[in-house]
């Protein structure tokens, strides 16, 4: 195998600039070429990693010669037109979440990946964030002895645009889905789930047919039960918690302060993350790592395919709970 590959990055927006400063520091990754377009937005990518080419089409990108990896920081709605080409043409695939926003087409693109038999990696970067992935250790040790209950908390600090989340599949396949794949991470398969939902938030977010607060209530395969709760809005700034609770005690992977510092004085204050690029930065640079060092050393990457397929299937079995108000089995979710 190459000690370095050749990459193509497809997409220059605030996601794609962050993995572009990752890939500066990996020998495993040569950026020759950079694809959006936002031809000004390419640019400056391509500047910073000093590419061979910069394109406003990102499938003259996959196309380049001596490109071997594509990394897919693209909008939603393309990911599957470009991680199809990516497969038929040969090269490695590491792609931003979702593959797609149903089934159909997912189980359509992912089957092309694996006919061509090239590594793929989905965007799942909660499970490189250091936390998360000591407690799937700890968890598979024993350390908490049987899982009994598992309960997650995501709210943003603030809404996306309208324009966005209405193309976006729905809370549960836009935000909730990194949560679910943590607890199939963390616990095992999902094998039934109960949503409520309610427009707390924003009426507009009703008007486009969606919520924008939820519970989601989990039953697992191993008998475990879980919770999970979601809203667009949190006044204070990006609030995750995640808690794994077995028959020999619990593990906490909590929202901790930006910076370890606390205030004593006439109360107690600690600064706090507003984003999730900024909670999630060195997962965000640990999964790259590791999908480029997979590649050195011929293994599989992961999260992988039937994790993009698994946590959507949960999702979109979410999404009908809500519609429909009751309990949905994931085996009528095709």
């Amino acid at each position: 195998m190459p000690e370095s590959f050749g990459v193509a990055l497809l997409g220059a927006g605030r996601m794609g600039m962050e993995h572009a400063r990752t890939m500066l520091g990996l020998a495993e990754a040569r950026v020759l070429a950079v694809a959006d377009p936002n031809t000004r937005a390419a640019e400056a990518a391509g500047g910073l990693l000093q590419a061979e080419a910069v394109y406003a089409d990102p499938e003259e990108a996959i196309a380049h010669p001596g490109v071997e990896a594509v990394v897919i920081v693209t909008p939603t709605d393309t990911h599957a037109r470009y991680i199809e080409l990516a497969a038929r043409a040969g090269k490695a695939i590491f792609c931003e979440k979702p593959v797609a926003k149903d089934l159909g087409e997912t189980r359509r693109v992912l089957e092309a990946v694996e006919q061509r038999g090239v590594p793929f990696q989905i965007g799942f970067q909660r499970r490189y964030d250091p936390p998360y992935r000591q407690a799937r250790d700890k968890i598979e040790a024993g350390e908490v002895g049987e899982v009994e209950q598992f309960i997650a908390v995501m709210r943003d600090p603030a809404p996306a645009p309208l324009e966005y989340l209405a193309g976006s599949g729905g809370i549960f396949i836009d935000q909730s889905i990194h949560d679910i794949d943590c607890a199939r991470f963390l616990v095992g398969e999902v094998e039934e789930v109960h949503a409520w939902g309610a427009v707390r938030v924003d009426p507009r977010i009703g008007e486009i047919g969606d919520v924008d607060t939820t519970n989601l209530s989990l039953r697992f395969a191993g008998g475990a039960l879980g919770v999970i709760q979601n809203s667009r809005r949190a006044v204070y700034g990006y609030d995750v918690r995640t808690e794994v609770f077995g028959s020999r005690g619990k593990l906490v992977m909590d929202a901790t302060p930006k910076t370890p510092l606390w205030q004593y004085g006439g109360g107690v204050s600690a600064d706090h993350y507003h984003f999730f690029m900024d909670r999630f930065k060195e997962a965000y640079r640990l999964e790259l790592e590791a999908f480029f060092r997979s590649l050195s050393k011929g293994e599989r990457p992961t999260p992988g395919g039937r994790d993009a397929l698994e946590s959507l299937r949960v999702a979109i079995a979410a999404t009908r709970s809500l519609k429909e108000g009751r309990a949905v089995r994931l085996e009528e979710v095709g």
